[in-house]
């Protein structure tokens, strides 16, 4: 075991929600490690142009597949059409998800239906396939699914949001257990508030102004909220053969301990 180890060379992965924010980070950050290749999936043509070329000026390999992971076929087509360009893919990083907010007493049909069906079905959908693949090269692989901290029960407004991560982080340590002896190694991390565009977005239009993310970091233990870098860096390392003897563990990320009080 070399528990320093990293490289990710010759390796090919998919990642979703990489045209901005989290996704984008873990794929800059995978290609740093040598990674040969990238996936990149996500509505946006022009910003996953920006990122392809990005990781090609890492000097690594890209393609991007449009996709709204809402939808079955376009799930499927992520990890076909990268493994038609690669070769072989070697792991998913399922970074994508939607935070919208909606509880047990006011969300709707439609608001648990999109949820589920971004949040936990197309991870289903994506690491389905890629399992596929690497059961058929014998190699075994790795698996990141990156839940939310919400996961343990979550606030009145993210009722359904928390439920959709639940339903993943239960599926995390099935297809974990379903999968030793494949050597597929399927871990998550339940991460905690992270300053991204899309939490811009969603403060800016919750009254929070355009100052709301200096005030936030400065009333965390830490300093600051997570950053992208933050969970790229994790994702490395369940990635890589650093954690090559870890699989099903689901890794509470932030600066609090569920459970603790006062």
């Amino acid at each position: 075991m070399n528990g320093t180890n990293y490289d990710l060379s010759g390796r090919h992965y998919v990642v979703t929600g990489s045209t901005q924010g989290l996704g984008r980070a873990v794929a800059l950050r995978l290609v740093q490690a040598g990674a040969a290749g990238v996936v990149l999936c996500g509505r946006s043509a022009e910003r996953g142009e920006a990122v392809r070329q990005e990781v090609e000026e890492l000097g690594s390999r890209a393609v991007f597949v449009p996709a709204d992971l809402a939808n079955e076929a376009e799930c499927r087509n992520v990890v076909r059409e990268g493994a038609a360009a690669f070769g072989s893919i070697h792991g998913p990083v399922n970074a994508a998800g939607i935070t919208d907010r909606g509880g047990v007493e006011d969300g709707t049909a439609e608001l648990w239906d999109r949820m589920m069906a971004v949040n936990a079905r197309a991870p289903f959908f994506l690491m389905q396939e890629c399992i596929r693949l690497m059961k058929a090269g014998g190699e075994g692989g790795s698996i990141v699914n990156m839940i939310s901290d919400q996961a343990h029960g979550g606030t009145k407004v993210l009722g359904l949001y928390a439920a959709s991560k639940g339903a993943l982080a239960s599926l995390t340590k099935n297809a974990a257990h379903a999968h030793l002896k494949d050597r597929i190694r399927v871990n998550g991390v339940l991460l905690g508030w992270m300053a991204t565009p899309n939490e811009h977005k969603i403060q800016i239009a919750e009254g929070k102004g355009e100052n709301w993310l200096a005030d936030a970091d400065a009333a965390q233990p830490f300093g600051r909220l997570l950053r992208p870098e933050d969970l790229a860096e994790m994702a490395l390392f369940l990635l890589s053969d650093a954690s090559c003897m870890m699989t099903g563990a689901l890794i509470d990320y932030d600066q609090k301990v569920i459970g603790g009080m006062g």
